[in-house]
């Protein structure tokens, strides 16, 4: 892939719309023993409707292969404070449904979860300067906590569930470099793995093993804001990722490590723009005109997995901010169109996952459903798309500036072959 700005010159289509709980049985630390819906149950019905979707917060988050999530939700109960408490979803079974997770006192709403793939549940919570970490479960009627430790810093973010779906990670950032930390799935308690030079954000990973994580990066000096690669199967060693235009801030939101599609956001074309490429091809980066909706703020949430080497084929859900509120946007790299379609009614917004076979599962709950999934498929595209090769035609480059190749085509990728 090499890293040079292209505009894709199609237009935006425009004839889509715009637009009680089963109990845990006791279980062990490790989660595994629980009680999921009864054999033959009727999963719940999902309505689309043209209501926008509801952006709960805290927010959901789901594991890499969207077996299980985890957010906060608020307890029913009297006065102006809100009393917050963990919840686990369960997706991968014939019908979802929730466990809640309470412990002796409420939470905080700025406490952060995230799910493991042993079904419990990492909390962190903020205690003066000091940040815990602590594994929930569900353990008969009650709520098992099993405390990791505590990081001492001013602040500090958990990254995105790791595909292993063991470890977890956080980020503490300083003045002129940031913290790399394991906070589960470690010999013991939280580890501290690497000072990474720069002010680093975001975290999105590129394999299936949990070991190479893109992070975009700032440098101390200031400076554009680029993408690196950070392998931690080699003492955390950083390499550049994205470097579209000297001066453009490039960063990745999404990438799936199957066929190697790469979600990117850059100023590269002149103003900021949501484009795509594909990890270690020779193909430029490209910015569909489609995914330009003026008004709107347009974040990728979920690419469709097992299309190797077929990234121009993979769907990709998208969530679309507006005036309005939140919508949803599925798209193809190889189509000429963004289908906008209304969010289920209670989405949790930005949550949502792919199966193989092309079908979106977005969590949602509403007034009469406390836990469900809207399930959705790609709309077949109408009108040609492409040239014979299927990949989607582009304009003239916008102020197109040297390319030169992303070096992440070197990384240690091992089993899988990028495209052309």
């Amino acid at each position: 892939m090499t890293a040079c700005a292209i505009e894709d010159g199609t237009t935006t289509g425009d004839d889509e719309p715009a637009g009680p709980e089963p109990e845990p049985d006791p279980g062990d630390p490790a989660g595994a023993a629980e009680t999921g819906p009864a054999e033959g149950a009727r999963a719940p019905e999902a309505v689309v409707t043209a209501t926008p979707g509801e952006t709960v917060l805290p927010p959901f988050v789901l594991t890499a292969d969207g077996a299980y999530g985890a957010r906060l939700t608020a307890a029913p109960v009297p006065g102006p404070d809100t009393a917050w408490y963990a919840e686990r979803w369960t997706l991968d079974g014939p019908e979802p449904y929730a466990v809640p997770l309470p412990t002796d006192q409420p939470e905080e709403a700025e406490a952060q979860l995230l799910p493991l793939a042993d079904g419990r549940v990492l909390i962190r919570r903020r205690v003066a300067e000091r940040h815990t970490f602590s594994l929930l479960y569900p353990t008969g009627p009650g709520t098992g906590e099993l405390l990791l430790g505590a990081v001492e810093r001013d602040a500090l973010t958990l990254l995105p569930p790791s595909p292993d779906g063991v470890s977890a990670y956080a980020l503490a950032v300083g003045a002129y470099s940031t913290e790399l930390w394991r906070v589960a799935g470690g010999a013991s308690g939280p580890e501290h793995l690497a000072d990474l030079p720069g002010r680093c954000s975001g975290g999105v990973w590129l394999d299936r093993a949990g070991r190479l994580l893109a992070l975009d990066r700032e440098p101390a000096g200031g400076g554009p804001v680029k993408t690196v690669a950070v392998d931690l199967g080699r003492d955390a060693e950083m390499t550049p990722l994205l470097q579209i235009a000297p001066d453009s801030d490039d960063r990745l939101l999404l990438a799936d490590p199957d066929s190697g599609l790469l979600l990117i956001r850059s100023d590269a074309p002149g103003h900021d723009r949501l484009g795509w490429g594909v990890l270690g091809s020779c193909l430029p980066v490209r910015f569909p005109e489609c995914l330009r909706l003026p008004g709107c703020t347009v974040t990728p949430i979920a690419v469709q997995p097992g299309q190797m080497l077929m990234p121009e084929s993979c769907a990709v859900a998208l969530m679309i901010d507006g005036a309005a509120g939140s919508r949803l946007g599925l798209w193809r790299p190889s189509g000429r169109r963004l289908h906008e379609l209304a969010a289920p009614v209670g989405w949790l917004a930005g949550s949502g996952v792919w199966s193989r076979d092309g079908v979106l599962k977005l969590p949602y709950a509403d007034g009469d459903t406390a836990c469900a999934v809207a399930l959705l498929e790609m709309p077949e595209e109408t009108e040609p798309a492409g040239d014979a090769s299927g990949r989607q035609p582009s304009g003239a480059p916008v102020n197109p500036p040297v390319c030169t190749p992303v070096p992440l085509g070197q990384a240690p990728l091992v089993g899988r072959t990028a495209p052309d």
